[in-house]
């Protein structure tokens, strides 16, 4: 980050400072990220060396629509990066971001993963998954999200909190295919199969199915490959080996993706450098490093993926259900989550 960034500090927001100032460099992008350095950072260093603007980065873990309304007009933020679909909705409906018209991004980003109005763009994408027993079941033994609820597996299932952006994305498409009634009967049943609270993180469902607490669990894809490949702490590869990965609903609507992704601030100071790093991040070279960081598939079609990715998920039917609708049932999940009391 420069030093003149640095210094800008007019607002305190939660302890954070906040990047206000009346002037304004030029050949620079400010970006607020909720994506991790070791993700991005190779990318945006790519992006300097080829086009001599620098980019600086703040990067932020909650708060950031609040923390933009806040700002306001005198925000110096250009760009805006997101692990999930859920902020980049509520940046929409705040009115914090504005179109992009780009025949690049156009052009490299398919309309599934960009938003109708042009307002966000897909960057990565990843399936929220079935992993199960190697051990203890069949190949073919469940198929669909909607199976989870049978009372065969009573017992037998595991994940993380319902109120998690990962689970409240997956129950929101669940809501849009199958409507309101029928996902909070899914909700109840899954509850009353589950093999214990839901508690931990994704890495915690694959690990509990390798322990034998349970047979089947929800994670995103990514995790496989994080797991197996995790040298540091390689009990965590014989948990990969423990589990065989399922795409769910392949014979109907696919399997539940979501996506990172960017916008370009209502406020940015810089817009055509902005627009410029956003149709970078959409070309083949980014597309593959982006994705390959964190063993994530790539919206351009084409793109190589991570070997990894091609030896152990291979291609599959992706849900295609708009992701701005799935998104704009976020609350209405949530409220289902809380009444059938998920967690509890």
């Amino acid at each position: 980050m420069s030093t003149d960034l640095m210094k800008r500090t007019a607002v305190l927001c939660g302890g954070v400072c906040l990047l206000l100032s009346s002037v304004v460099p030029a050949a620079e992008i400010n970006i607020y990220s909720y994506r991790q350095p070791f993700l991005i950072k190779p990318i945006l260093d790519s992006f300097e060396a080829v086009s001599g603007i620098q980019v600086n980065v703040v990067y932020v873990r909650k708060g950031l629509v609040k923390r933009l309304e806040i700002e306001g007009d005198r925000s110096v933020v250009d760009l805006i990066l997101t692990a999930d679909i859920g902020p980049l909705y509520a940046l929409k409906q705040a009115r914090l971001i504005q179109p992009v018209k780009s025949d690049v991004l156009k052009e490299n980003i398919p309309a599934k993963y960009r938003d109708a109005d042009s307002q966000w763009f897909g960057l990565t994408a990843r399936s929220r998954i079935l992993y199960t027993s190697k051990e203890r079941l069949a190949a073919d033994a469940i198929g669909r999200y909607e199976e989870l609820a049978d009372s065969r597996w009573k017992g037998r299932v595991c994940s993380r909190s319902g109120k998690h952006k990962y689970m409240l994305s997956l129950v929101s498409s669940l809501i849009l295919a199958n409507g309101e009634t029928a996902t909070e009967q899914w909700l109840r049943d899954v509850k009353d199969n589950l093999a214990r609270r839901p508690t931990g993180n994704d890495r915690a469902q694959i690990k509990a199915i390798s322990d034998g607490v349970c047979d089947v669990a929800l994670a995103n894809s990514y995790y496989f490959g994080k797991i197996l490949t995790n040298e540091r702490k390689p009990e965590q590869q014989v948990w990969a080996g423990a589990v065989r990965l399922v795409f769910p609903n392949q014979a109907d609507r696919g399997a539940h993706m979501n996506i990172s992704g960017i916008a370009l601030s209502r406020y940015a100071p810089h817009r055509e450098e902005a627009i410029r790093l956003m149709e970078y991040l959409s070309a083949e070279q980014a597309q593959f490093m982006y994705a390959q960081g964190n063993f994530e598939f790539p919206v351009r079609v084409n793109t190589p993926r991570a070997e990894l990715i091609e030896t152990y998920m291979g291609d599959f039917k992706e849900d295609d259900q708009p992701l701005g609708q799935i998104a704009a049932r976020r609350q209405q999940a949530l409220q289902l989550v809380e009444k059938v009391g998920y967690d509890e």
